[in-house]
């Protein structure tokens, strides 16, 4: 036997070896979810209607395509139409997903079945060089040890410091024009806002993007100025890596030095709050260090929990992701709206008029119905997290969708990836009426839902932060209505999605504001 025969024969058998591994383990799956889906009553949804049934390139192209074009929410709802409520389509390589839009498999996900998924495969793979192990990248016990020592954090009355905000509040309107005829994008101000609010909220000291943009300073060689846009290019890329999905992990970062930057900037108030625990042991834990009762900070309240600083700071750096971009993009969604809506307008006007000018307090905000009926109904509209995914970890159900009627169980495997869309599901007819897909504050007067309405998702994950971002938005938007006595949308177009970590309208919120009278 020659040398390139002997060469040609080991191939051949390993080639073979490979095969017979594939069929063997493809069978026992077919056997196995046979057995399961029999045991459990469940029945196939329908499927995708494919021109590549393998590896489904095809739907690919049309998502690749969806996505380019801003469609990507519109293209998911109306394949739910076309298809079926709940259905199974490809992923990349032909992976399988089911995606749906129903209300009781959401929850089988997120709550009745919760131990039976993940989100870390989807997740780590792209944003871990950034956000670490935190708590929107874990699973398992990492995630519990995460959400137990950020949860004693948000379940004060009143988490959002309405002082401190005021201040903020002053430096975004020292930005606004008030000539009643210079437009401005109000969405790029509500996220320099938020930044501001959060970084103060979390180390006790704001990034003053509003300022620094009010004075025009070009001061790149601060760390503070550097971190707001290097905050914005990392997260950037982060975005860019979950497009990619599994092929993630053998992505490029291109940020690292905007990474950098970023860890450095949060590393400095890790470090203060380490000392404030040392300080703290030895006065006691029962007593201030300082004397006098002390203002709140979020990242000391965790260093009475933790001096990991490695744990502190990418802890931060999760929340700081999720509780900016929530609040400007629900801020920026709300403001297209009722800038385009002059009854909307002036019901708002109506209520926030009530006040006779005051600063509103936590009581006044909880006694404005027609404002939480606004917010709610942006984030019924246009949820700021309008779908998401996970991965099955073990064989389990979703208790509709299979079989002709879409009522029987349907069996996921593990390693199938359940998504859905909450965009669609907050736009069903069925549920929310003829007009769902109009924005009518009015509906909640006298609709009651549970998990048809997912607007800060639900179960055990569901989002510590939704009432600091209700408070703000809510606060926030009283004072705008407060200084300015309308609004008009410069944009004529409709909603059109930019994706992100939230989704937010794509050409901001262009409006004149006309300020109040004296």
């Amino acid at each position: 036997m020659t040398p390139l025969t002997t060469v040609q024969a080991v191939i051949v058998y390993l080639f073979t070896v490979l095969s017979l591994h594939v069929i063997i383990s493809k069978l026992r799956n077919y056997y196995r979810g046979r057995q399961f889906s029999r045991k459990h009553g469940c029945l196939p949804p329908p499927k995708a209607r494919l021109r590549d049934p393998i590896m489904g390139i095809d739907v690919m192209l049309a998502n690749a395509r969806a996505a380019r074009e801003h469609r990507s929410l519109q293209t998911f709802e109306e394949r739910f139409y076309s298809i079926g409520v709940t259905y199974s389509s490809k992923l990349l390589f032909g992976a399988r997903i089911i995606i749906t839009m129903d209300p009781e498999n959401i929850r089988s996900v997120i709550n009745t079945n919760f131990n039976d998924y993940a989100l870390a495969p989807f997740r780590q793979p792209a944003l871990r060089h950034f956000l670490g192990d935190g708590i929107f990248t874990t699973d398992g016990a990492k995630w519990q040890a995460s959400r137990a020592l950020l949860r004693p954090n948000f379940v004060r009355d009143q988490i959002a410091d309405l002082e401190t905000l005021e201040v903020h509040v002053q430096d975004l309107f020292k930005l606004l024009p008030r000539d009643g005829v210079t437009p401005v994008n109000l969405q790029e101000h509500f996220f320099r806002f938020t930044l501001d609010s959060a970084t103060e909220f979390l180390f006790g000291k704001s990034v003053h993007s509003l300022k620094r943009h009010l004075n025009r300073q070009d001061e790149t060689d601060r760390l503070d100025a550097q971190f707001e846009t290097a905050f914005a290019a990392a997260q950037a890329e982060c975005m860019e890596f979950v497009g990619l999905g599994p092929l993630a992990k053998y992505a490029q970062v291109k940020s690292q030095k905007e990474v950098d930057v970023v860890h450095r900037y949060i590393d400095q108030f890790v470090e203060r709050a380490v000392a404030f625990r040392k300080d703290y042991d030895q006065a006691g834990q029962g007593n201030d260090a300082g004397g006098g009762k002390p203002k709140y900070l979020f990242l000391q309240e965790l260093a009475k929990q933790t001096t990991d600083r490695s744990r502190l700071r990418y802890e931060l750096l999760n929340v700081l992701m999720a509780g900016r971009d929530t609040t400007a993009s629900l801020l920026g969604n709300l403001f297209f709206v009722i800038s385009k809506r002059p009854d909307v307008w002036s019901k708002l006007r109506h209520e926030v008029d009530g006040l006779n000018g005051a600063l509103p307090n936590y009581s006044t905000l909880r006694d404005m119905l027609y404002l939480r009926a606004c917010l709610r109904e942006s984030l019924r509209l246009h949820p700021v997290v309008p779908v998401n995914t996970r991965i099955a970890m073990a064989d389990t159900i979703l208790p509709r969708g299979g079989g002709p009627d879409g009522n029987s169980p349907v069996y996921v495997a593990k390693g199938t990836a359940v998504g859905w869309s909450v965009y669609a599901m907050h736009r069903r007819k069925d549920i929310y009426g003829p007009d769902a897909d109009k924005f009518r504050p009015e509906r909640w007067d006298n609709i009651r839902v549970t998990w048809e309405y997912l607007p800060f998702n639900g179960g055990p994950r569901i989002c510590l932060g939704q009432q600091y971002a209700l408070t703000e938005a809510s606060y926030l938007t009283v004072r705008m209505l407060q200084e300015f006595q309308n609004a008009e949308n410069m944009d004529q177009g409709e909603w059109e999605e930019e994706l992100a970590i939230t989704a937010c309208n794509r050409r901001g919120c262009q409006v004149v504001l006309t300020p109040k009278r004296p």
